[in-house]
């Protein structure tokens, strides 16, 4: 297919539709990414998911702090896209750009739209118990995930799924969904259908103030809250001045005073139930099953949780 591609892109949930445009010998013209960011103790430089497969395979790319300057929509329109396809970028595209490719932006969206616009689809919908998920291909206008939607695709979401092995499941199938889709977008046979704005919710990026495990919820919204934020940024809890990330649990029928130990497998009581964790992490330490961890550090029944 003779199209004139830019691509933009940042987190993993990027690399799988990257990979399939290259895979297939799609014309991509550049990659744009985010700037590399300093880790935490501002000791080191982390590339973006997206630059560090691009360096991999020899992939040009370019990662400008933002799209604003004058230089940049030089830049742009030298480039002369078609078609703009735009998966995880974490950059608002500005009007001045918008307008440049002929077949505009497409956007990979986590979520069904309109429900979940925002930065943490996956995360919000996992958080609230939803019980479908999918990805949504869509045409971007100015305001944040309005824009019309050509194709979505959903799939069963269940209590078990953590939003890591979740958000690989949904890069992979919305990948294959925008290749499938692109031969009638450059036909112009696709049929882009208006949002119902009046029915959108907005997934908010997570706060590390909100990650906290709050053991006085029903068991079931206790779950949610960990399988949401597992991996990163990981729900944890308190025991003697040291935070334990659960990165992996189950509902226990065991009843109990809310953030008591209720045995000597890490059942833990909830409002209502208990939850029983299965995979955790301690600070500094690599992730750990429930049995390797109390091989080590006892947290024995009794103990109370903070």
């Amino acid at each position: 297919m003779s199209l004139n591609i830019v691509f933009m892109g940042t987190s993993e949930f990027s690399i799988p539709t990257l990979h399939t445009l290259i895979k297939k010998k799609f014309n991509v013209l550049e990659v744009y990414t985010q700037p590399p960011k300093k880790s935490k103790r501002g000791q080191k430089i982390n590339p973006s998911p997206i630059e560090e497969f691009c360096l991999k395979n020899k992939i040009s790319f370019i990662n400008p702090p933002n799209l604003n300057s004058e230089e940049e929509v030089k830049i742009f329109k030298k480039l002369s896209p078609d078609i703009v396809i735009v998966v995880s970028y974490g950059q608002i595209i500005p009007r001045s750009f918008l307008d440049i490719a002929k077949l505009g932006f497409i956007n990979i969206h986590a979520s069904l739209l309109p429900k979940w616009r925002g930065a943490a689809p996956i995360q919000r919908a996992i958080m609230n118990g939803d019980k479908k998920i999918g990805v949504s291909i869509m045409k971007i206008k100015e305001k944040l995930d309005s824009g019309p939607v050509l194709i979505s695709k959903e799939i069963e979401l269940d209590e078990n799924t953590t939003y890591g092995e979740m958000e690989k499941k949904l890069s992979l199938m919305g990948a294959d969904l925008l290749i499938n889709s692109l031969k009638n977008i450059v036909a112009s046979t696709s049929q882009f259908i208006d949002q119902k704005h009046s029915e959108a919710t907005y997934a908010k990026k997570i706060d590390k103030n909100e990650t906290k495990i709050n053991w006085k919820q029903d068991s079931n919204k206790v779950l949610s809250h960990i399988h949401g934020l597992s991996p990163k940024p990981g729900a944890w809890f308190q025991f003697e001045n040291e935070r334990f990330k659960v990165l992996r649990a189950k509902i226990s029928r065991l009843n109990g005073k809310s953030s008591s130990v209720l045995d000597e497998n890490l059942t833990i009581a909830c409002k209502s139930n208990s939850i029983q964790i299965l995979e955790l992490q301690r600070q500094g330490k690599n992730r750990q099953t429930a049995n390797e961890f109390l091989l080590g550090k006892k947290i024995g029944k009794g103990s109370i949780l903070v």
